[in-house]
This record gives C-alpha cells, sequence and structure tokens, in this order.
C-alpha cells in the first residue's frame, strides 16, 4: 500500500492506540485516511470510542478488605442454612 494507505487491521491497532492517546501523529494521519474510504473501520471507531465514552462516565467503587470479609462470612452463613 501506498506511504499514507493502511489495512484494516492496523487501522484497527491504531484506533484502538487513538482511544487511549497513544497513537503517534503519523499513525492518526493515516488512520483519518484509511477512514474516509472503510466503511467498517469508521463503525468500528465510531462503536471503540462510545465504549470508552462509557467506560470514563463509570464511578467504580470498591469493597475496602474488611467490607469483603462481612460479605464473605455473610454468605458462607446463608450457605451453611440451606446445605442443612
Amino acid at each position: 500500500m501506498g506511504l499514507f494507505f493502511i489495512k484494516c487491521k492496523e487501522a484497527g491497532h491504531v484506533c484502538d492506540k487513538h482511544q487511549y492517546e497513544e497513537a503517534s501523529t503519523k499513525e492518526k494521519i493515516k488512520l483519518n485516511i484509511h477512514l474516509m474510504y472503510c466503511s467498517a473501520c469508521r463503525k468500528h471507531s465510531a462503536t471503540n470510542k462510545k465504549l470508552s465514552q462509557l467506560i470514563k462516565k463509570i464511578q467504580f467503587q470498591f469493597l475496602s478488605s474488611e467490607e469483603k470479609e462481612q460479605l464473605k462470612k455473610a454468605f458462607e452463613k446463608e450457605l451453611q442454612k440451606h446445605q442443612n
């Protein structure tokens, strides 16, 4: 392929890198050129972007070690009730 033309496989890889701000300027240019003529990769890029935006919006909450232990004990207690 030419200097700025890439295959779909490479475009997908660059798309993923771009979502995490790891793509170089040259890679971004190649990706944009590829997206102009490849509808499948445009769709992949749009879906990838939406997924990344959704993940950024999620507010993850984690249990502390103490909360995990309490949950484990409560589960084991309930399990014992149903095994007898």
